[in-house]
Formats: C-alpha cells, sequence, structure tokens
C-alpha cells in the first residue's frame, strides 16, 4: 500500500516553490485523501517539473481513488514524458476499462485517441 507521507516540492533554481505548490501541500497535508487535492497537487507538480513526485502523487490517486478517472489520461502522459511508453499504455488500457464501466465516454473517447497516438509513434 502507497504510504502518504509529507513531500515538499522544491524548485532547483533558488530552493523556491510556487505559492500554488505551496498552498496545495498545506492543503494535502490537512485532507491528504482527499481526491482532487491530491490530483491538483500531482498537476502543479508536474507542471513545475517535479516529475517524481507528481508520479507518486498519481499512483496513490490510483491506487486509493480507482474510479478517479481523469488520473489514467494525465498519469498516462506524464509517463510518456518520463519516457516510459509501455507504462504509459498500461495505464491507458487500465483507464479505457475504469470509463467504460462509468459510462464516461468523454473520457473514453480521450483515453483511447491518446493509446491510438502513443501506438502510432
Amino acid at each position: 500500500m502507497f504510504e502518504a507521507k509529507s513531500y515538499i516540492c522544491i524548485h532547483t533554481k533558488g530552493n523556491t516553490m510556487s505559492e500554488k505548490i505551496k498552498q496545495l501541500e498545506a492543503l494535502y497535508s490537512e485532507t491528504p485523501d482527499d481526491p482532487f487535492v491530491i490530483y491538483a497537487l500531482a498537476k502543479e507538480c508536474e507542471q513545475a517539473g517535479f516529475l517524481d513526485r507528481s508520479k507518486s502523487l498519481y499512483v496513490k490517486l490510483l491506487r486509493e481513488h480507482v474510479n478517479y478517472v481523469g488520473t489514467y489520461y494525465h498519469y498516462g502522459k506524464l509517463l510518456e514524458k518520463m519516457d516510459n511508453p509501455s507504462d504509459a499504455k498500461k495505464v491507458y488500457l487500465s483507464g479505457l476499462e475504469i470509463a467504460k464501466k462509468l459510462g464516461d465516454d468523454l473520457a473514453y473517447r480521450e483515453l483511447f485517441a491518446a493509446k491510438t497516438e502513443l501506438e502510432s509513434e
């Protein structure tokens, strides 16, 4: 099981964090099981270049909130960015199953398109 730890995202240039990440980290420490907070923090960390931190948050979401369907697309894209296309494809396939189960046609189409694009590269 993923162990929730208190991480701090430290920007490598000047050792500063964005205010948004600081606020989300504080919120995360107060509500570590809130899928929206975890997702928002993962996205912010990814955008700031903290890819390992972002990855650990996406993994937590997939383990603890399987039906949080948006995670599959964004985690897959992160894995592609981290040069791990085989794991990205697995994430997309898992997401397709969840989206189909939930009847989320939009998520299904987005995941299918991401998988198809990955396979054509």
